[in-house]
Order: structure tokens, then sequence, then C-alpha cells
């Protein structure tokens, strides 16, 4: 199965640059975006017409704002948010067969302190709900935009961006933690110490022409799936956001 996660910044933004019609050709059979910006009246005709029987939303109660939505091939049974007040549209979790799906948006820090403290309550309050899910057997994949970026390898300028919220020592101490509790990240796994590989750069100063970017989309599995996992990807090739596609393929 292939599993690709992306954050849009805008659904109806990117339909209107037709930055979808790759889609339907993909043998894709889960993408969850995040950013979506848009309630379910306003979504695009087009997101109808990409081949998925599936099509789930979490959207901001603050218009133009935030959002999720998941778009898949089969069944799940699915949740909002189980582990916070969800008022963002950040979560939609997925339950099919022994796995639970995470599609998040996780917060930007970058604001200011409340944000960032807002950030970090967030992550630890996700990481403890999924340590539960661990305690009953529960398989766990989590994709989205994660707003950090882990290692020095994982952006173009870690020295400058040292105080910068997205790669702070407690943002990434927060994935070394999640790492230690059971879970890959898939990425790495697969590709190494691979650099100069982003998803995400500024629409300032050519930042994606030039490569000046950051890695801060992920697919996080537990290690139950780690002999499943066979490929994980960037799909620098597909424009349309200021983020680029990443994606698993998993034999489940």
């Amino acid at each position: 199965m292939k599993f690709i996660s992306w954050n849009v910044n805008g659904i109806r933004a990117i339909c209107d640059k037709k930055a979808l019609d790759w889609l339907k050709n993909e043998e894709c059979d889960f993408i969850g975006f995040q950013e979506v910006k848009a309630s379910e009246d306003k979504f695009p005709k087009d997101i109808y017409e990409l081949g998925f029987e599936y099509i789930d939303y979490n959207c901001a109660k603050r218009a133009g704002y935030s959002g999720v939505m998941s778009l898949a091939k089969f069944k799940s049974e699915v949740f909002k948010c189980e582990f916070a007040v969800d008022d963002e549209g950040r979560v939609l979790e997925h339950r099919f067969d022994n796995i639970a799906l995470f599609n998040i948006y996780f917060p930007n820090g970058q604001q200011n302190e409340q944000r960032l403290e807002y950030k970090m309550k967030f992550y630890d309050d996700f990481l403890n709900y999924i340590k539960k899910l661990q305690k009953k057997g529960i398989d766990i994949i989590i994709c989205g935009d994660v707003n950090t970026a882990h290692k020095e390898i994982d952006l173009t300028h870690p020295k400058a961006n040292a105080k910068t919220s997205g790669f702070l020592p407690i943002e990434r101490a927060w994935i070394d933690k999640l790492l230690e509790n059971g879970f890959i990240d898939s990425f790495r796994y697969i590709n190494g110490d691979i650099k100069e590989k982003y998803s995400w750069w500024s629409y300032r100063a050519r930042a994606r022409e030039k490569n000046v970017g950051w890695r801060i989309d992920y697919f996080f599995i537990s290690t139950n799936l780690q002999k499943k996992l066979k490929d994980a990807f960037i799909r620098t090739d597909i424009f349309g956001s200021d983020h680029a596609p990443v994606g698993i393929e998993l034999d489940i």
C-alpha cells in the first residue's frame, strides 16, 4: 500500500493550479492533506474526481485556517481528535485492521511564546495518547507536517536557525522521545544520512530553486511495522505548494 502526505497550503489554491492532477495516475491508497484552509462547503469539486472512495476532513472553526483532509481507497473508522480540544482542525485518526493511521498538522511555534507552549503541549498530549495505543498492541502510522526539523542534516542552515522555532532543542528532543518510544523515521530508515533532501522551502528568495529548505514533513511508523516498510520518499518533482509530498510504501 502507498501512503502520501502533503501540506497543500490551501486546497482551493492548489486546485486552481491543477496541482492535484498527478494523483489521478498515482497508484496511491491514501493521501493526507494538511493546511486545507477551507470548510466543507468550500471544497473544490476536483478532490471528488481523483478516484478515492472515502473522503474525511477536520476543518478549523476559524475560516481559511489550518484543517486536515484524508482521501482513501479503503474504509476505516475515523476519529477527529481523541487527545486534545481541536478547534484548529489538526487531527484525523483512521483505524483499520490493527492500525491507527494519523494525518496531523502539528502546530507552528514561531508566532510567539504562547504558540510555542501550545505546540509543545500538543506534542506531549499526542505522545501520551499513542503510548496508550501501543500498550493495546495497535500498530501506528503518523503522517503530516510536524513543523520541526529533527537533525542538522534536515535543514540547510542549522546554526542560523538554532534559536528559531522549528529547530529548537526542546522541539527536536520531542522527536528523539518519539523515536525512543518505539517509532522510526521512515525516510531516514530507508535513505540513511542522504543530504539536501527537504520537504519545505520558503517562498522568498527563490529558496526552492536553490534547494534552501527544511525536512519537516514525516512518516513515523511503529517499529513493529519496520519489516513491512518497502520505500520512503519525497516527491520534489511535485509543485503547487511550498511543501513537497512525502510518502511510504508498506507491505500490509
